[in-house]
Protein backbone atom coordinates (compact mmCIF):
# COMPACT_ATOMS: atom_id res chain seq x y z
CA UNK A 1 0.00 0.00 0.00
CA UNK A 2 1.33 3.53 -1.00
CA UNK A 3 1.70 5.90 2.03
CA UNK A 4 -1.09 8.64 2.15
CA UNK A 5 1.59 11.03 3.36
CA UNK A 6 4.52 11.83 1.99
CA UNK A 7 6.00 14.11 -0.76
CA UNK A 8 8.80 12.64 -3.99
CA UNK A 9 11.99 14.64 -3.83
CA UNK A 10 15.06 14.49 -6.12
CA UNK A 11 16.81 11.83 -7.31
CA UNK A 12 14.05 9.01 -5.84
CA UNK A 13 14.06 9.94 -2.55
CA UNK A 14 10.82 10.61 -0.44
CA UNK A 15 10.01 12.78 2.97
CA UNK A 16 7.54 10.71 4.97
CA UNK A 17 4.68 13.17 6.26
CA UNK A 18 3.58 11.05 8.55
CA UNK A 19 4.60 12.01 12.05
CA UNK A 20 7.21 14.42 13.38
CA UNK A 21 10.46 12.53 12.37
CA UNK A 22 9.90 13.49 8.67
CA UNK A 23 11.94 10.76 7.53
CA UNK A 24 13.97 11.46 4.43
CA UNK A 25 15.02 8.54 2.92
CA UNK A 26 16.89 7.02 -0.25
CA UNK A 27 15.20 3.97 -2.56
CA UNK A 28 15.81 0.58 -0.44
CA UNK A 29 15.12 2.66 2.74
CA UNK A 30 13.01 2.02 5.67
CA UNK A 31 12.00 5.02 8.14
CA UNK A 32 12.85 5.02 11.89
CA UNK A 33 9.52 2.98 12.82
CA UNK A 34 11.32 0.28 10.32
CA UNK A 35 7.43 -0.76 8.18
CA UNK A 36 7.98 2.79 5.67
CA UNK A 37 9.94 1.50 2.91
CA UNK A 38 11.15 3.84 -0.28
CA UNK A 39 10.50 1.75 -3.48
CA UNK A 40 11.65 2.87 -6.30
CA UNK A 41 10.80 6.52 -5.55
CA UNK A 42 7.36 6.08 -3.88
CA UNK A 43 6.84 5.40 0.39
CA UNK A 44 5.19 2.21 0.47
CA UNK A 45 3.27 1.57 3.98
CA UNK A 46 4.53 -2.07 4.77
CA UNK A 47 1.87 -2.94 7.30
CA UNK A 48 -1.00 -2.40 5.45
CA UNK A 49 -3.57 -5.10 6.13
CA UNK A 50 -0.72 -7.31 8.60
CA UNK A 51 -2.30 -7.51 11.92
CA UNK A 52 -0.01 -8.54 14.70
CA UNK A 53 -2.04 -8.08 17.54
CA UNK A 54 -6.24 -8.01 17.74
CA UNK A 55 -8.18 -8.59 21.26
CA UNK A 56 -11.88 -7.41 22.57
CA UNK A 57 -11.05 -5.28 25.76
CA UNK A 58 -12.60 -3.28 28.01
CA UNK A 59 -12.13 0.55 26.83
CA UNK A 60 -11.10 1.19 30.41
CA UNK A 61 -7.80 -1.39 29.72
CA UNK A 62 -6.34 1.74 27.09
CA UNK A 63 -7.03 3.57 29.55
CA UNK A 64 -10.10 5.73 28.25
CA UNK A 65 -12.40 6.27 31.03
CA UNK A 66 -14.50 9.51 29.31
CA UNK A 67 -16.21 7.23 26.35
CA UNK A 68 -18.46 4.82 27.08
CA UNK A 69 -17.36 3.42 30.41
CA UNK A 70 -17.95 -0.22 30.63
CA UNK A 71 -17.79 -1.25 26.65
CA UNK A 72 -15.64 -3.33 24.74
CA UNK A 73 -13.53 -1.88 21.75
CA UNK A 74 -12.11 -3.77 19.46
CA UNK A 75 -8.22 -3.74 19.40
CA UNK A 76 -5.90 -3.98 16.49
CA UNK A 77 -2.26 -3.37 16.09
CA UNK A 78 0.35 -3.97 13.56
CA UNK A 79 4.47 -4.16 13.87
CA UNK A 80 6.28 -1.06 14.06
CA UNK A 81 6.90 2.19 16.40
CA UNK A 82 8.21 5.34 15.62
CA UNK A 83 9.74 5.65 18.95
CA UNK A 84 12.82 3.61 20.35
CA UNK A 85 11.37 3.44 24.47
CA UNK A 86 13.76 1.39 26.40
CA UNK A 87 11.03 0.52 28.92
CA UNK A 88 8.96 -0.23 26.04
CA UNK A 89 6.09 -2.41 27.34
CA UNK A 90 4.79 -4.27 24.31
CA UNK A 91 8.33 -4.34 22.74
CA UNK A 92 7.88 -7.79 21.03
CA UNK A 93 5.92 -6.34 18.27
CA UNK A 94 6.57 -2.45 18.61
CA UNK A 95 10.49 -2.75 17.98
CA UNK A 96 10.84 -3.77 14.45
CA UNK A 97 14.61 -3.78 11.97
CA UNK A 98 14.97 -1.02 9.68
CA UNK A 99 16.84 -3.39 8.03
CA UNK A 100 15.24 -3.90 4.11
CA UNK A 101 15.43 -7.56 4.50
CA UNK A 102 13.31 -8.01 7.68
CA UNK A 103 10.19 -9.54 7.07
CA UNK A 104 7.22 -7.97 8.56
CA UNK A 105 4.92 -10.34 10.33
CA UNK A 106 1.09 -10.17 10.91
CA UNK A 107 -2.33 -11.83 9.69
CA UNK A 108 -3.90 -10.34 6.87
CA UNK A 109 -7.53 -8.20 7.95
CA UNK A 110 -8.65 -6.26 6.04
CA UNK A 111 -10.68 -2.57 7.11
CA UNK A 112 -14.24 -4.53 5.86
CA UNK A 113 -12.95 -7.54 8.64
CA UNK A 114 -11.81 -5.29 11.32
CA UNK A 115 -15.22 -3.78 11.16
CA UNK A 116 -17.10 -6.93 11.32
CA UNK A 117 -15.14 -8.40 13.86
CA UNK A 118 -15.79 -5.40 16.17
CA UNK A 119 -19.28 -5.68 15.20
CA UNK A 120 -19.72 -9.23 15.94
CA UNK A 121 -17.71 -9.03 18.92
CA UNK A 122 -20.83 -6.69 20.37
CA UNK A 123 -17.25 -3.87 20.54
CA UNK A 124 -18.51 0.12 20.29
CA UNK A 125 -15.44 1.19 19.40
CA UNK A 126 -12.22 0.10 17.59
CA UNK A 127 -8.93 1.10 19.30
CA UNK A 128 -5.58 1.45 17.51
CA UNK A 129 -3.76 0.62 19.79
CA UNK A 130 -0.42 -1.80 21.71
CA UNK A 131 2.12 -0.28 18.83
CA UNK A 132 1.24 3.24 17.77
CA UNK A 133 -1.27 3.91 15.55
CA UNK A 134 0.15 6.36 13.33
CA UNK A 135 2.73 3.74 11.88
CA UNK A 136 -0.04 2.04 10.55
CA UNK A 137 -2.32 5.43 9.54
CA UNK A 138 -3.68 3.86 6.47
CA UNK A 139 -5.10 0.89 8.20
CA UNK A 140 -6.28 2.64 10.68
CA UNK A 141 -7.61 5.76 8.26
CA UNK A 142 -9.37 3.42 5.81
CA UNK A 143 -10.94 1.35 8.89
CA UNK A 144 -11.73 4.46 10.78
CA UNK A 145 -13.95 5.41 7.91
CA UNK A 146 -15.58 2.48 7.44
CA UNK A 147 -16.35 1.60 11.32
CA UNK A 148 -18.05 5.75 11.39
CA UNK A 149 -20.33 4.69 8.53
CA UNK A 150 -21.52 1.81 10.48
CA UNK A 151 -22.23 3.15 14.10
CA UNK A 152 -18.46 2.26 15.85
CA UNK A 153 -16.31 5.14 17.81
CA UNK A 154 -12.77 5.26 16.90
CA UNK A 155 -9.71 5.88 19.33
CA UNK A 156 -6.09 6.00 19.16
CA UNK A 157 -4.12 4.89 21.96
CA UNK A 158 -0.94 6.98 20.44
CA UNK A 159 2.66 8.46 21.81
CA UNK A 160 1.25 11.96 20.20
CA UNK A 161 4.34 11.95 17.77
CA UNK A 162 1.96 12.49 14.77
CA UNK A 163 2.43 15.53 12.21
CA UNK A 164 0.18 17.94 11.57
CA UNK A 165 -1.27 16.73 8.50
CA UNK A 166 -1.97 13.37 9.73
CA UNK A 167 -4.36 15.18 12.69
CA UNK A 168 -6.09 17.11 9.78
CA UNK A 169 -6.67 13.80 8.09
CA UNK A 170 -7.94 11.57 10.93
CA UNK A 171 -9.79 14.30 13.04
CA UNK A 172 -13.17 14.20 11.62
CA UNK A 173 -13.13 9.91 12.34
CA UNK A 174 -11.58 9.93 15.44
CA UNK A 175 -13.65 10.15 18.55
CA UNK A 176 -11.02 10.06 21.42
CA UNK A 177 -7.18 9.35 22.01
CA UNK A 178 -4.92 8.73 24.83
CA UNK A 179 -1.75 10.25 24.31
CA UNK A 180 1.26 9.02 26.02
CA UNK A 181 2.94 12.30 27.74
CA UNK A 182 6.40 9.92 29.03
CA UNK A 183 7.94 12.98 30.66
CA UNK A 184 8.06 16.63 30.44
CA UNK A 185 11.59 17.51 30.01
CA UNK A 186 12.81 17.58 26.32
CA UNK A 187 16.12 15.33 27.71
CA UNK A 188 13.69 12.31 28.75
CA UNK A 189 12.37 12.22 25.01
CA UNK A 190 16.02 12.29 23.83
CA UNK A 191 17.78 10.33 25.72
CA UNK A 192 14.73 7.55 26.55
CA UNK A 193 12.59 7.64 23.57
CA UNK A 194 14.99 9.03 20.59
CA UNK A 195 12.47 11.56 20.00
CA UNK A 196 11.16 15.49 21.35
CA UNK A 197 8.76 16.79 23.93
CA UNK A 198 7.46 19.66 21.91
CA UNK A 199 5.88 18.20 18.97
CA UNK A 200 4.04 15.74 21.34
CA UNK A 201 3.02 19.06 23.34
CA UNK A 202 1.24 20.39 19.79
CA UNK A 203 -0.29 17.16 18.84
CA UNK A 204 -2.24 17.38 21.96
CA UNK A 205 -3.12 20.52 21.27
CA UNK A 206 -4.02 20.12 17.86
CA UNK A 207 -6.01 17.22 18.71
CA UNK A 208 -8.51 19.13 21.54
CA UNK A 209 -8.83 22.15 18.97
CA UNK A 210 -9.85 19.50 16.38
CA UNK A 211 -13.01 18.18 18.85
CA UNK A 212 -11.39 14.92 20.09
CA UNK A 213 -12.06 13.54 23.56
CA UNK A 214 -8.21 13.82 24.83
CA UNK A 215 -6.72 11.60 27.62
CA UNK A 216 -3.59 11.96 28.70
CA UNK A 217 -1.30 9.05 30.28
CA UNK A 218 1.99 9.33 32.37
CA UNK A 219 3.83 6.32 32.71
CA UNK A 220 5.92 7.07 36.39
CA UNK A 221 9.74 5.68 36.26
CA UNK A 222 11.43 5.99 39.24
CA UNK A 223 14.44 8.62 39.53
CA UNK A 224 13.44 9.49 35.95
CA UNK A 225 10.10 11.50 35.42
CA UNK A 226 8.58 11.79 38.86
CA UNK A 227 10.14 14.83 40.30
CA UNK A 228 7.81 16.65 41.70
CA UNK A 229 7.91 20.12 40.05
CA UNK A 230 8.21 18.39 36.94
CA UNK A 231 5.22 16.78 37.74
CA UNK A 232 3.17 20.10 38.52
CA UNK A 233 4.21 22.05 35.42
CA UNK A 234 2.88 18.70 33.63
CA UNK A 235 -0.13 19.29 35.17
CA UNK A 236 -0.41 22.66 34.31
CA UNK A 237 0.19 22.72 31.24
CA UNK A 238 -2.92 19.90 30.83
CA UNK A 239 -4.73 22.07 32.81
CA UNK A 240 -4.14 25.41 31.21
CA UNK A 241 -3.67 24.15 27.32
CA UNK A 242 -5.94 21.35 27.04
CA UNK A 243 -8.52 22.05 29.87
CA UNK A 244 -9.21 21.41 33.20
CA UNK A 245 -11.53 18.32 31.86
CA UNK A 246 -8.95 16.47 30.73
CA UNK A 247 -8.54 13.29 31.80
CA UNK A 248 -4.79 12.44 33.45
CA UNK A 249 -3.35 8.26 34.05
CA UNK A 250 -0.36 7.93 36.21
CA UNK A 251 0.88 5.15 36.24
CA UNK A 252 2.81 2.69 38.17
CA UNK A 253 6.04 1.73 36.18
CA UNK A 254 7.53 -2.16 35.78
CA UNK A 255 10.59 -3.32 34.89
CA UNK A 256 10.53 -3.71 30.98
CA UNK A 257 12.50 -4.15 27.69
CA UNK A 258 15.54 -2.01 28.26
CA UNK A 259 14.87 -0.97 31.99
CA UNK A 260 15.58 -3.32 34.52
CA UNK A 261 17.54 -1.27 36.07
CA UNK A 262 14.99 -0.03 38.63
CA UNK A 263 12.28 -1.32 40.30
CA UNK A 264 8.70 -0.74 40.26
CA UNK A 265 7.21 2.31 40.95
CA UNK A 266 6.34 3.19 44.79
CA UNK A 267 2.61 3.67 45.30
CA UNK A 268 2.75 6.59 47.37
CA UNK A 269 4.60 8.40 44.48
CA UNK A 270 1.93 7.62 42.08
CA UNK A 271 -0.74 9.02 44.49
CA UNK A 272 1.18 12.17 45.40
CA UNK A 273 1.44 12.24 41.28
CA UNK A 274 -2.46 12.54 41.31
CA UNK A 275 -2.99 15.00 44.29
CA UNK A 276 -0.40 17.37 42.22
CA UNK A 277 -3.05 16.80 39.55
CA UNK A 278 -5.65 17.96 41.43
CA UNK A 279 -3.86 21.14 43.16
CA UNK A 280 -3.26 22.17 39.46
CA UNK A 281 -6.86 21.84 38.98
CA UNK A 282 -7.43 19.14 37.08
CA UNK A 283 -11.12 17.36 37.69
CA UNK A 284 -10.05 14.13 36.87
CA UNK A 285 -7.27 12.37 37.87
CA UNK A 286 -6.61 9.06 38.04
CA UNK A 287 -3.87 5.85 39.07
CA UNK A 288 -3.14 2.86 36.41
CA UNK A 289 -0.95 -0.44 37.58
CA UNK A 290 -2.30 0.31 41.04
CA UNK A 291 -5.23 -2.24 41.99
CA UNK A 292 -7.27 -0.52 45.60
CA UNK A 293 -6.24 2.64 44.70
CA UNK A 294 -9.33 5.50 45.70
CA UNK A 295 -7.91 6.89 42.64
CA UNK A 296 -10.09 4.64 40.14
CA UNK A 297 -13.34 6.08 40.36
CA UNK A 298 -14.67 9.29 38.39
CA UNK A 299 -16.11 11.77 40.83
CA UNK A 300 -18.21 15.17 39.92
CA UNK A 301 -15.40 17.56 40.17
CA UNK A 302 -18.41 20.14 41.46
CA UNK A 303 -20.09 18.23 44.12
CA UNK A 304 -17.52 15.39 44.72
CA UNK A 305 -20.89 12.61 43.84
CA UNK A 306 -19.42 9.36 42.74
CA UNK A 307 -20.01 8.79 38.83
CA UNK A 308 -18.30 5.93 37.76
CA UNK A 309 -16.91 2.99 40.13
CA UNK A 310 -14.48 0.95 38.80
CA UNK A 311 -12.72 -2.30 40.20
CA UNK A 312 -10.49 -3.01 38.10
CA UNK A 313 -11.90 -2.83 34.60
CA UNK A 314 -15.13 -3.60 36.01
CA UNK A 315 -17.54 -0.49 36.31
CA UNK A 316 -20.51 0.53 37.90
CA UNK A 317 -22.42 3.53 36.34
CA UNK A 318 -24.29 6.02 38.92
CA UNK A 319 -24.44 8.97 36.12
CA UNK A 320 -28.03 10.07 34.95
CA UNK A 321 -28.40 9.96 30.69
CA UNK A 322 -26.19 11.86 29.00
CA UNK A 323 -23.48 11.71 31.09
CA UNK A 324 -25.14 14.09 34.23
CA UNK A 325 -23.55 14.15 37.89
CA UNK A 326 -26.26 11.96 39.94
CA UNK A 327 -25.69 14.55 42.51
CA UNK A 328 -26.14 17.88 41.61
CA UNK A 329 -26.86 17.66 37.83
CA UNK A 330 -23.85 18.84 36.67
CA UNK A 331 -22.48 17.35 33.09
CA UNK A 332 -19.17 15.52 33.30
CA UNK A 333 -17.39 15.52 30.41
CA UNK A 334 -16.78 12.85 27.95
CA UNK A 335 -18.82 10.27 25.23
CA UNK A 336 -21.41 8.85 26.72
Amino acid sequence: MQAYLYDKLENRQVRCRTCSHFCVLDPDRRGICGVRENQNGRLMALTYDKIIAHSVDPIEKKPVFHLKPGSYSYSIATAGCNFQCRFCQNADIAQVSGNKESLIMGRKMTPADIVDNALAAGCQSIAYTYTEPSVFFELAFDTARLAKKRGLLNLFVTNGYMSEDLVTLAAPYLDAANVDLKAFNDAFYRTYCKARLEPVKQTLKRLRQAGVLVEVTTLLIPGLNDDPGELAAMARFIADDLGRETPWHVSRFHPAHRMTDRGPTPAATVEAACDIGKKAGLYYVYTGNLPGSSHENTRCHHCGALVVERRGYQTISHMKKGGICPGCGTAVAGIY
